[in-house]
């Protein structure tokens, strides 16, 4: 009996852990990878969340040709960068995401989940990914998101390694790709709903302003005497930068290139969004 009883522990034991971990897998966000670079992540609680990989390269960055007498002073001067591989959201983060981390809604549209999330500022957009990075899923499956940076999105929007050479994100014609002052009847509109850019991305002009990690500095593009490896823009400043264009824009404002500023402590804008980058 004493045998059967060691056993009948053992065997306890056994099927104590192996439920810890049939608990753990649940738990723990899966990651689906395909040929293209599509990767669907799928977390506990939250919705998809749908994001490409780009492969890293050497680019021009700023006043470049296509952009003609459209950019602006601290467009230039065009520069080569260099970035590493990095993964970006497919959308802008929509408010139905934004509810499922944060438990609130900051958008006065909140019956249109599948819109972007406006109404948010830096500082509580670095709440949010704090947030989505501790989600048990997500800690747990080592996923590590962020924003992205102002080369890493302009990299992004031109199409990565598959640039076209377009003035938008997309096409030259930016009815076609984006949402601006012209067709947007002045409100913001679910993602995806224009045509994607080379990369399959969508909406990285016009909709929303797109939330970026760097500090603005006019003359910051002039600093470079070689090309710079993931540039993380100044060390410090006043306002943080935007990109890409919104709704209420004419098209200047949506180009590629194009670079706006505005107070990291600032909220209530429905212009203002983001996208979010996840470490590969």
């Amino acid at each position: 009996m004493k045998t059967l009883y060691l056993l009948s522990a053992s065997c306890f034991a056994v099927l104590f852990i192996l439920g810890l971990t049939s608990m753990d897998v649940a738990q723990k966000a899966s990651l689906k990878l395909d040929v293209e670079g599509n990767i669907t992540i799928m977390a506990d609680e939250l919705p998809p969340i749908r994001m490409k990989k780009v492969t890293g390269g050497v680019f021009n960055m700023g006043a470049t040709s296509e952009q003609q007498n459209s950019a602006d002073s601290d467009e230039s001067p065009a520069h080569r960068v260099r970035v590493s591989d990095f993964a970006i959201g497919v959308f802008e983060v929509t408010q139905e995401l934004w509810l499922a981390v944060m438990g609130t809604n900051p958008c006065d549209e909140g019956d249109l989940l599948q819109m972007p999330v406006y109404n948010v500022s830096w500082n509580n957009v670095q709440t949010f990914i704090r947030k989505l990075n501790n989600h048990p899923s997500i800690k747990q499956a080592r996923h590590v998101f962020r924003l992205p940076s102002e080369a890493e999105w302009e990299y992004a929007a031109r199409g990565g390694a598959h640039s076209k050479g377009y003035k938008y994100a997309g096409g030259n014609d930016l009815r076609e790709v984006g949402w601006f002052g012209s067709n947007s009847g002045s409100d913001v509109h679910r993602v995806g709903t224009k045509q994607a850019n080379e990369l399959g991305l969508y909406d990285m002009s016009g909709n929303v302003y797109e939330i970026v990690t760097d500090w603005y500095s006019a003359d910051y593009y002039a600093s470079f005497s070689s090309i710079p490896t993931n540039p993380q823009g100044p060390s410090s400043g006043s306002n943080r930068m935007a990109r890409g264009g919104c709704w209420g824009d004419d098209d200047v404002k949506c180009r590629v290139s194009y670079r706006a500023t505005f107070d990291p402590q600032s909220e209530g804008f429905n212009i203002l969004g983001f996208r979010l980058v996840m470490v590969v």
